[in-house]
């Protein structure tokens, strides 16, 4: 990426610059007009339009401020790849270059970036996902690649990890469509495409594709090889490390109902690296972590996995409101 022309692309429209005295002497008055309540009370939609006026009067102010930043930074050679990276990377300072149409990458380039960001929780859980086209009109389309081993919770982590992020980074998106794969040998898609469509609002909609994020301080630093218990959301959940990677599950083993307390990720005998399993301390039911807890016992049977990002130091996991305690 060329620098200058990702920062004048950024720059959008190239519509005039505002007459900033101008823009100034209108704050003021405005300022003014309210706080003499000049509108009058029996005027409310009046004291309204000033209010908006000045809250859009502030606005380009500000966005005329940032986008002469980032020309002086740009004309004294500085605005390099890395400058725009951590610029970008930032999320205060993200967003309110999207607010002014000055962010330095396009919607394209934010969607994959988007996705790249949780290819490794999809990943864990045996399934990618494509970016095969944004268009002008701001429509993403996906294709949704490999498995979750048959979890019913594979729509809801889905839409979490692939909603949420692509609508944080590129909020200009206006719809997301996803593609089936073509059908695999041996057996069929185990990500339920028709289920994630629904929750995209490109279906009837489900009530129980609500959720919330919740942050998890005590996890932070959790090693590969350790697991602890914790609560979120109103639901006992059970976190365990396996190698870079932490996974999360509802606290219940998916044979005897009992609690997963205890239980440690091991590698199994002969098992490839990277590989770990949990054994239910109450039935002794073994099941894959990074399979998205499939019961290596049983097939059919698997632990409840949680949608879980690590962003930096700060761990989060979503938590359906349908998962109860």
């Amino acid at each position: 990426m060329e620098h200058g022309s990702a920062h004048h692309a950024a720059l959008g429209d190239g519509a005039p610059p505002p007459d900033l005295r101008a823009t100034g002497e209108r704050i003021d008055a405005l300022i003014e007009s309210i706080a003499g309540g000049g509108a009058g009370p029996a005027n409310p939609s009046r004291s309204r339009e000033r209010a908006e006026d000045l809250v859009r009067a502030v606005t380009d102010l500000y966005g005329a401020g940032l986008e002469r930043l980032l020309d002086i930074v740009y004309e004294s050679g500085r605005l390099d790849d890395e400058l725009l990276g951590l610029l970008a990377g930032d999320d205060l300072v993200a967003s309110l270059l999207l607010v002014h149409g000055l962010h330095p990458y396009d919607v394209p380039t934010r969607v994959e970036d988007a996705l790249e960001s949780v290819r490794p929780y999809l990943g864990s859980h045996g399934g990618d996902v494509e970016l095969l086209e944004v268009s002008d009109e701001g429509a993403v389309r996906l294709r949704l690649l490999g498995s979750c081993d048959g979890c019913p919770s594979s729509s809801v982590t889905l839409e979490l990890a692939v909603q949420d992020a692509i609508e944080a980074a590129a909020p200009e998106v206006t719809s997301i469509e996803v593609e089936s794969p073509p059908p695999q040998a041996g057996g069929e898609t185990l990500i339920p495409v028709d289920s994630l469509r629904s929750r995209l609002g490109l279906g009837a909609p489900d009530a129980s594709a609500g959720a919330a994020w919740h942050t998890l301080p005590e996890v932070v630093g959790l090693a590969s090889g350790q697991a602890t218990s914790t609560v979120a959301g109103g639901s006992a959940l059970f976190v365990c490390g396996v190698g870079q990677d932490l996974f999360a599950f509802r606290n219940v083993c998916a044979r005897c109902a009992g609690s997963l307390d205890g239980a440690l990720p091991v590698r199994r005998l002969g098992g490839p690296a990277g590989d770990a399993v949990l054994t239910c301390p109450g039935c002794g039911a073994h099941y894959d972590v990074r399979r998205a807890g499939a019961c290596i016992d049983e097939p059919g049977v698997h632990l409840d996995p949680l949608p879980l990002l690590v962003e930096g130091s700060s761990v989060s996991v979503a938590v359906p409101t349908a998962v109860g305690v």
